[in-house]
């Protein structure tokens, strides 16, 4: 995967135009989650210490092509400029007039932040007169948003094709997580997927089956699988539908040489809610009065041992109702067992989504894995094989 950092482009006196995801919670115009923000400082900070202008292009919420006050960027700059330490300017507009007059009053080292781009339909129709309307305000693009590299769009991949571009230090790092998990791994590599539902991740499992050498399958999406095996689940959640699709997926897994582990044991319960009267039985002898709602003690033992024989692990998805206990008991003993080998040194490991994040969160250890992507449907489609515009468009030189 060949693409340029910014250790070779060369920002002195120039204006850089910063693709960044900023879409961050707000709550009466205040911030309450600046993780996405103070991702980006990397980035803008060694822009700005090589003597570049930086400016920031971004999108908010779902404007649908309309100016929206309550989707401005500008309820952002307050936090912006804690996570940077210095000022930062805003234009009311990411085109036209203002957007000129901004960027013309930049001096090295400054940072300005431009307009919702969604405010404008071109920007999500990849329109090209809105594409060169955006590339006439800079001289290098730099896209540090792998979490929106999933649309082709003007500000992510239009732009992108009439500016000399590199990946931001956010983007690079998670391209060089990403080739190291399911790239160029070391062998043997094992992933774990979870959530409620087989449909969603058909594309998914199909492709990682292709390349992993083992996959263990959590969450309501292995009752599917335990369907598709005659196994009777009770009132557990399952795709019932979807039963000859999962026994195709077991049927290519063995024929190719992926092992597919699914639950040997799970934890039941008649009633969904924290703390629940509940019982550990064999995979086969759910009540049927009764729904599945974690994995049992030997399953997470058969877990422990393909993570311990393998040296690459890719995490999306519980392996239980993570939530609320005693159901997260799976997921967070698993998580731990890849933090504690991550930290050893034996294992690289890398996860993403957002059910994964809050779950390895709640498990504490957030911050014990190789790498933990927050980019949502860009690290999904990435699992599931697909090119990435921004991504491609970055690869062309």
């Amino acid at each position: 995967m060949a693409f340029k950092t910014l250790n070779d482009m060369e920002f002195r006196d120039k204006v850089a135009l910063v693709r960044v995801d900023i879409n961050v919670p707000v709550e009466a115009g205040r911030v309450t989650d600046a993780t996405r923000i103070e991702r980006i400082t990397p980035t803008v900070t060694h822009i700005c210490d090589a003597g570049g202008k930086v400016v920031l292009l971004a999108h908010f919420g779902r404007p649908k092509g309309q100016a929206a006050p309550e989707l401005s960027l500008a309820q952002l700059v307050p936090a912006l400029e804690t996570a940077l330490g210095k000022s930062v300017a805003f234009a009311d507009n990411c085109i036209g007039g203002p957007a000129k007059r901004a960027v013309a009053a930049l001096n090295a080292g400054d940072v300005l932040l431009l307009e919702n781009t969604r405010f404008h339909e071109g920007e999500e129709k990849n329109d090209k007169l809105f594409s060169a309307s955006l590339a006439a305000l800079g001289d290098i693009y730099v896209n540090d948003a792998f979490s929106a590299a999933h649309r082709a769009h003007a500000s992510t991949e239009g732009l992108a094709q009439l500016l000399p571009g590199c990946a931001g230090r956010l983007m690079e790092a998670e391209l060089k997580a990403l080739e190291a998990a399911l790239g160029t791994p070391d062998r043997p590599v094992a992933a774990v997927v979870g959530g409620a539902k087989v449909s969603t991740k058909l594309d998914l499992l199909s492709n990682l089956i292709t390349r992993v050498d083992h996959l263990i399958i959590g969450g309501g999406m292995a009752n599917t699988f335990l369907v598709a095996q005659g196994v009777e689940i009770g009132k557990s959640l399952a795709e019932r539908d979807m039963a000859e699709t999962a026994r195709e997926i077991l049927a290519k897994a063995t024929e190719i040489g992926c092992k597919i582990h699914l639950p040997q044991d799970i934890v039941v319960a008649r009633d969904f809610v924290a703390d629940a009267a509940h019982e550990v039985v064999a995979v086969d002898a759910c009540p049927p009065d009764a729904m599945i709602l974690d994995a049992g003690p030997a399953t997470v033992a058969a877990i422990e041992t393909v993570f311990q024989a393998c040296r690459t692990l890719v995490w999306n998805g519980p392996l239980g109702a993570f939530e609320i206990a005693p159901f997260d008991a799976a997921t967070t003993a698993a998580a731990q067992l890849a933090a504690r080998l991550t930290q050893e040194g034996k294992l690289v490991s890398v996860a993403g989504g957002g059910d994964t994040v809050a779950a390895l969160n709640k498990a504490g250890v957030g911050e014990s894995f190789s790498y933990i992507s927050t980019a949502g449907g860009a690290f999904l489609e990435w699992m599931e094989g697909k090119t990435l515009p921004g991504v491609a468009v970055l690869e062309r030189e």
